[in-house]
């Protein structure tokens, strides 16, 4: 993978993490130095917006803080904090409004998971200084995190796959304005979508991949992991048709400078965004079903279920899909692991009938 697009991404978000270190107390900049080396930059910047949420908080409403300069904050201020206070905080999180830079009021809404990121960000917060013996408490210890309810697996089925595929050939049912840049595109779309369909990357890895990452000796695309691991995923002959033929016309295309190296392109001849992966999914799912709210994640977990029920080694699905831990994707597909436990209370006959 083009080393270059990850450096000029860390490089992006560190700019961006300084500049939201600006709406933070100066001791935070000592908490970020202190879990770079065991976090990712994007991680960090979550946590940054998450603590930022936090400290506005406390001076709209505690009394202690209350219309303080967030910068002349103290890390022994931290002290003044209570368990009771942080869970005021996480009812607040439940509905609040917020001015944006435009200074237009913006409703912000938190489900359990997301009151439950934002504790944990607090924890990871307050543990750091208390460890560091800077601060005499750690009341976001004490605090339970809100309880997850588990969704259910949101996948395309098999039939529906097929059925989106054909629509990105075939572009029958898009608007005439869509049209318009289909034949450009077609060839793209059905490459990056196989690819996803086909291997279960991230859309964030499938972006960042460049024309040499794609070996079509072994059937393989390098790819970087969260936490920059590099690995190499293994595709099969419909995703190497597809990307045998786009690169075809790839190679036709002559890119801006910068973004040479780049596999997938825009009509702009800029390397895909994220953002335009997502919309290119949507357009095309949407197509093929109403009830789904179909993303590129979505499409990870497709190839996930795909290959469990295929195979039925829930080892080599954490494996191939990057988790680190086992446990991750045995709760993702317990659903799947259920249907399999009924499949066999009806294999095993007791008394065979005459």
């Amino acid at each position: 993978m083009d080393k270059s697009y990850h450096e000029q991404e860390n490089i992006k978000n560190a700019i961006h993490l300084r500049e939201l270190m600006d709406s933070l107390p100066h001791f935070a900049l000592e908490f970020f130095r202190g879990i770079e080396p065991v976090t990712t930059s994007k991680t960090r910047i979550a946590y940054a917006y998450d603590l930022r949420v936090f400290f506005d908080y406390l001076i709209s409403t505690h009394s202690y803080f209350k219309e303080k300069d967030i910068k002349s904050i103290k890390i022994s201020c931290l002290d003044e904090i209570i368990a009771d206070d942080i869970e005021m905080y996480l009812e607040y999180l439940n509905y609040y409004i917020k001015d944006n830079p435009e200074h237009k009021q913006i409703e912000h809404i938190n489900s359990e998971r997301g009151k439950a990121r934002k504790l944990a960000a607090l924890r990871k917060f307050y543990s750091y200084f208390y460890k560091k013996q800077k601060i005499q408490t750690n009341p976001a210890l004490l605090v339970e995190l809100p309880k997850i309810h588990n969704k259910h697996i949101v996948r395309l089925e098999v039939d529906e796959v097929a059925k989106l595929l054909d629509e990105v050939e075939s572009g029958d049912k898009l608007t005439p304005s869509q049209k318009k840049f289909h034949s450009y595109t077609k060839d793209r779309d059905l490459a990056l979508l196989t690819l996803l369909l086909g291997t279960g990357i991230r859309v964030s890895e499938c972006v960042g991949l460049s024309i040499g990452d794609v070996d079509f000796d072994v059937n393989g695309i390098k790819i970087v992991r969260k936490g920059g691991n590099e690995v190499i995923v293994y595709f099969g002959q419909e995703v190497k048709d597809c990307l045998i033929k786009y690169m075809n016309s790839r190679n036709k295309i002559e890119p801006i400078k910068g973004h040479e190296q780049a596999l997938f392109l825009s009509i702009q001849k800029k390397r895909l965004t994220v953002r335009s992966v997502q919309n290119l999914v949507k357009k095309y799912s949407q197509l093929i079903t109403k009830l789904k709210n179909i993303s590129p994640h979505k499409l990870r977990s497709t190839y996930g279920t795909n290959l469990y029920r295929e195979t039925g080694d829930i080892y080599l699905v954490a494996d191939v899909l990057g988790h680190n831990d086992v446990n991750t994707t045995k709760k993702h597909y317990a659903q799947i692991e259920d249907e399999r436990r009924r499949m066999a209370a009806k294999a095993v006959k007791l008394r065979t009938e005459d």
